[in-house]
């Protein structure tokens, strides 16, 4: 077993099977600027280029032996497809996110609106699936290939201010999950293009459900009937992504159907361990800024080998790994993980 590749590693955890031991893989965004470096690449234009966003998502596997290969690198394809204007940066250079400029619901009397006609082929939804098909050809027989889409809160929270979405979630839940029902659809659309295009697994990025913000009761009675419904249209292996404190939600965050949940450093995660059982697959949880990027090679070593042995079933970051990660702590966490047993 000690023969199989990083994407049957990955694929076999996925699936129930037996693993040599635990992956290091991501579901989100972990682009280097020493993969860019190496490409000759900008940050900025790599949003707006198909081949340069699966070159630049390759690099983290070529340089580095990252189990994985994910794309795209920002939290704006749905939100730009629904209507947002979107600010890439393109021509900065800087290290800039692109980031909404303008969003589609400024008040509450805006928020009964219609996914666009010809969704799946408005703003980078198409380039995205470009993207994922080129890099499929390019490392996808060697590591599993991911993609990720917003959860509906945090889709919500993008197209419309964050603090009129969450007053309104205690004030209006009911008109909240309308909206969410809606955006729910919007997100099983573009996850089934990126399916098409040849992704292995998709993770659902709900960061703004975290229990910092919402209570458990909330995020049971409005996030996870939506989730559910995402996750129960999907037909590569679904990872539910969550921020902060989630200790008291990752019951809810499996029972929507996922194949396993994701969480950050906040989480406790032998505790979590406890209350899912020894079979959960259960991903996280090193801070990928604290740890990874300002942390010394040692110490990201033993973060990686807490993780393991707290009970992870995948080594996998708290959040996108922030591009100025050192070469030297990247080529440290594979190490670890590569040589520590739990």
């Amino acid at each position: 077993m000690s023969d199989i590749t990083s994407r049957e590693r990955v694929l076999k955890l996925f699936s129930g099977g037996e693993v040599d031991r635990t992956p290091c893989f991501s579901g989100m965004g972990n682009v280097s600027t020493e993969g860019l470096k190496a490409l000759g690449y900008k940050f900025a234009s790599v949003h707006l280029d198909a081949k340069k966003m699966a070159d630049s998502a390759a690099t983290s596997y070529k340089l580095f032996g990252y189990e994985c290969g994910v794309l795209p690198f920002d939290l704006c394809v749905e939100a730009e497809a629904l209507g947002c204007r979107i600010n890439v940066y393109a021509h900065s250079e800087d290290l800039l996110y692109p980031t909404i400029k303008e969003k589609v619901i400024h008040n509450e009397n805006e928020m009964d609106i219609a996914i666009p006609d010809n969704f799946i082929n408005k703003g980078r939804i198409p380039l995205v699936c470009e993207a994922i098909g080129l890099m499929k050809k390019d490392i996808g027989n060697e590591v599993a290939v991911g993609s990720y889409v917003l959860g509906p809160f945090t889709l919500a929270g993008q197209i419309m201010e964050l603090n009129d979405l969450l007053k309104l979630s205690f004030k209006k839940p009911d008109k909240v999950g309308k909206l969410l029902d809606l955006l729910s659809e919007a997100i099983i659309m573009a996850a089934g293009e990126y399916e098409k295009a040849g992704v292995d697994y998709i993770t659902i990025r709900e960061m703004g459900a975290t229990s910092d913000v919402l209570s458990p009761r909330v995020f049971k009675s409005l996030i996870f009937p939506y989730l559910k419904k995402i996750v129960g249209k999907l037909k590569v292996p679904a990872v539910i992504h969550t921020c902060g404190k989630t200790n008291d939600i990752v019951t809810s965050m499996l029972e929507t159907g996922a194949r396993a949940i994701s969480v950050d450093q906040k989480n406790d995660v032998q505790e979590s361990r406890k209350k899912l059982g020894k079979d959960a697959l259960l991903f996280g949880n090193f801070d990928p800024y604290n740890v990874l990027v300002t942390g010394a090679p040692e110490a990201v070593k033993e973060a990686m080998k807490k993780c393991i042995d707290d009970g992870v079933s995948a080594v996998w970051p708290g959040c996108d790994i922030w591009p100025t990660v050192p070469a030297e702590n990247f080529k440290a966490m594979m190490e670890a993980v590569k040589n520590y047993r739990r």
